[in-house]
């Protein structure tokens, strides 16, 4: 659609809408029905059917208190069946079986693979292990201390997944580095 056809329609629009009333008047006089419902005196309450309403609401909530509280049935209590044990990560503090071996094979292959990096690289990543092993080992050590401590439980926990992310970088890192072919 061209231009001319496009404000050719607008001009058409804007004067059918001139056209159009601006009032509209309502089909009867309405004054007369709102005058009589402003002048006309509202029917209050009286105080009489207010305090009526009141003991009626008194009484009835009094009336089921009383038939709850002197129900006799007995009360049957429930006992659960489930048995809450303290959490522990095992002796000392140390993770279980499966993370002692996930974390053995991954420390063998580090070893095996640690002679292919640089001494820089080695040095790097003995230092991190060290600062991992040293928090373990401070962590635990507060955690005899305060065996508790849900915070610490947690610091442990993150010290651990740690050590694994560190060893499974390090791991892949030394892959990666002997089998890329686009070097």
């Amino acid at each position: 659609m061209n231009d001319y056809v496009k404000d050719n329609r607008a001009d058409r629009l804007d004067r059918v809408a001139m056209q159009l009333a601006t009032e509209i008047a309502p089909e009867r006089d309405l004054w007369p029905g709102i005058e009589q419902a402003i002048a006309a005196p509202r029917r209050r309450m009286t105080w009489l059917a207010q305090a009526a309403a009141v003991v009626l609401l008194v009484g009835a909530s009094s009336t089921v208190t009383w038939m709850v509280a002197k129900d006799d049935r007995p009360v049957a209590m429930a006992s659960p069946d489930l048995v809450f044990e303290r959490a522990a990560f095992g002796g000392d503090y140390n993770l279980g079986p499966g993370f002692q071996d996930a974390r053995n094979s991954l420390r063998a292959e580090l070893d095996a693979e640690l002679g292919s990096l640089s001494p820089e690289v080695q040095a790097d990543v003995q230092a991190n292990l060290d600062v991992i092993h040293q928090a373990i080992v401070d962590i635990n050590a507060e955690l005899e201390k305060d065996p508790d401590n849900a915070l610490l439980q947690q610091k442990l926990l993150a010290s651990y997944r740690q050590e694994l992310n560190l060893l499974r970088r390090v791991s892949g890192l030394s892959r990666n580095v002997m089998t890329r072919s686009d070097i």
